[in-house]
């Protein structure tokens, strides 16, 4: 695994990669996956698919929240019935969201995207942002708590 992450290259991993097709909780998982060098299958891509256009195009989380929160899980959440380790998993998610409705004003996506037609220019411009912004603020929380954990083996 991969800690000395350039949380530039980062972005423009995420944002190339939505703009050659993935959508938003497919980007954030693909740079978290490529920029940590962690082995994770090509199927978590898969298993966020339904995310985008909020939960298949409901309208309710921004699937680069949803995204985020999966990369979250994936360093910090439980493999086994009863293992305490969500609580702190609960906490990090709470800060993404926070996070992103500080900076986007709702969780949302049918929110976030009313205003805007969903092949406008503006929208695609609009969601980039929250997508490379999602993917820097999961990218450090992940830093943040891995040196947090590292420090407490130490």
């Amino acid at each position: 695994m991969n800690t000395n992450i350039d949380m530039e290259q980062l972005a423009q991993d995420a944002d190339n990669i939505f703009h050659q097709g993935f959508a938003c909780s497919e980007s954030v998982i693909y740079a978290i996956r490529k920029n940590f060098e962690i082995d994770l299958s090509d199927d978590a891509i898969a298993m966020s698919s339904g995310f985008p256009w909020g939960l298949g195009g409901g309208g309710c989380i921004c699937g680069a929240l949803a995204g985020g929160a999966m990369c979250i899980g994936y360093f910090f959440g439980r493999r086994t019935p009863g293992d305490p380790r969500n609580q702190r998993c609960f906490a990090l998610t709470k800060e993404l969201h926070d996070f992103f409705t500080e900076s986007f004003h709702s969780p949302c996506c049918g929110v976030l995207i009313k205003d805007y037609d969903r092949d406008a220019p503006e929208r695609k411009a609009m969601c980039t942002d929250i997508v490379t912004s999602t993917t820097k603020k999961t990218a450090e929380i992940i830093l943040r708590e891995l040196k947090h954990d590292e420090q407490q083996e130490s």
